[in-house]
């Protein structure tokens, strides 16, 4: 274990030995929060005599297959420990010496009401509801921890848990993980609004700030600061139509179902997974949508619209030209824009923004947090562009 220790991993073990409630682990990108709760639990396992039940929550289920199943299979085989994610598809429990380890999305919140555990692990914290830490709180015998990065400066984490006496806090950066790689280093180094990096067009004020100094930012240049969220699609809308982002290993595929009334857009998530080929998509698409809607799919995959299109759905590609993601973003504005609520959706606006440097917002709006947007723009482009 010793050739692994980093920063956060010691405080985990001394916060355990002390009997210490909670410990938040705030920090920058790759500064080894995530991977020091996944060594501390392989060192609870080996250094506690009686057996345990370990809950780990993410913000929804779906986001345990692009992150900790990765994270699980590269660290555990380091100690001798098989990977519980080899050869699956979908996992929600597994054993590691004899203790027993449950993933649980936030975006399922029954099942927390009874999901008793001995410790609580709250990946990504700032992406779950107070209500379901208070209730897996409640029923965790010993000690719970949390990680995030500051990508927020208010948050319920903030304002209720880290005034608590019996939490105690550790800040992190990336250059307190010895174990980065070069290659991850340098990625990180480039958001640094350097005249190099200016010069890359890689320098970004916000990302440097989140996720190379650790520091709390609010994301600044929000491209749909302003949107209404709502419980439910409208029943009655003058016209339906569906936008569809294709995702495939780690990018999520985003099937969003579009509506307009007046001069209101609405919007709701209907798909918002990995699908690595047509038949996968093809299955969720036939639950979701049918054959008998019309959808407007991105172009940079013909091959996978013509495989849908054999299957019968009436996939059509958008159409793409320089400048087209401004102009499908402006169509979209044009609109009052309502949202039907989900926790992708929102961690996509609140994060889909153009590019800053120096405090000046560049005409370049930041690729990560626009699977769901550009289904939408993919659609609004065709649907709503003689408005």
């Amino acid at each position: 274990m010793a050739n692994f220790i980093n920063k956060n991993l010691v405080h985990l073990i001394q916060c355990y030995r002390k009997g210490t409630r909670g410990v938040a682990l705030e920090g920058s990108s790759r500064s080894g929060k995530t991977i020091a709760g996944i060594d501390f639990i392989t060192w609870l396992s080996a250094n506690t005599t009686e057996k345990f039940t370990l809950n780990i929550i993410r913000q929804t289920q779906a986001s345990f297959k692009t992150t900790l199943y990765d994270d699980f299979t590269q660290r555990l085989p380091k100690f001798g420990i098989p990977s519980p994610f080899d050869g699956k598809k979908e996992v929600n429990m597994f054993w590691i010496l004899g203790n027993k380890v449950n993933l649980l999305g936030a975006d399922n919140p029954s099942k927390f009401e009874g999901a008793t555990c001995d410790f609580a692990f709250y990946n990504e914290m700032l992406d779950i509801d107070q209500v379901i830490f208070d209730q897996q709180e409640q029923r965790c015998r010993k000690m719970w921890w949390g990680d995030w990065n500051p990508k927020m400066t208010d948050h319920w984490v903030f304002n209720k848990i880290l005034r608590r006496p019996d939490v105690s806090y550790l800040h992190s950066t990336f250059s307190d993980n010895p174990f980065i790689s070069e290659f991850e280093k340098r990625k990180i180094l480039s958001y640094e609004p350097t005249p190099e990096n200016i010069a890359n067009g890689t320098a970004d004020d916000y990302r440097w700030n989140v996720y190379g100094k650790g520091v709390r930012c609010v994301p600044e240049g929000l491209i749909f600061p302003n949107v209404t969220w709502i419980d439910e699609f409208p029943q009655e809308i003058e016209r339906e139509f569906y936008g569809l982002d294709f995702g495939y290993t780690n990018d999520p595929s985003a099937l969003v179902k579009c509506g307009v009334n007046g001069h209101n857009v609405y919007f709701k998530k209907l798909i918002y997974t990995p699908t690595e080929n047509a038949d996968i998509l093809g299955e969720l698409l036939e639950k979701t949508m049918g054959k008998d809607k019309i959808c407007w799919a991105d172009s940079a995959d013909p091959g996978m619209i013509s495989d849908l299109r054999r299957q019968g759905f009436k996939i059509f590609a958008a159409k793409k030209f320089s400048g087209c993601i401004i102009y499908r973003n402006d169509i979209i504005k044009r609109y009052k824009i309502h949202i039907v609520r989900d926790p992708d959706f929102k961690k996509e606006q609140e994060n889909y923004r153009y590019r800053m440097i120096n405090g000046i917002k560049l005409n370049e709006p930041i690729d990560g947090y626009d699977h769901l947007f550009s289904g939408c723009g993919y659609a609004c482009q065709h649907e709503l562009r003689a408005r």
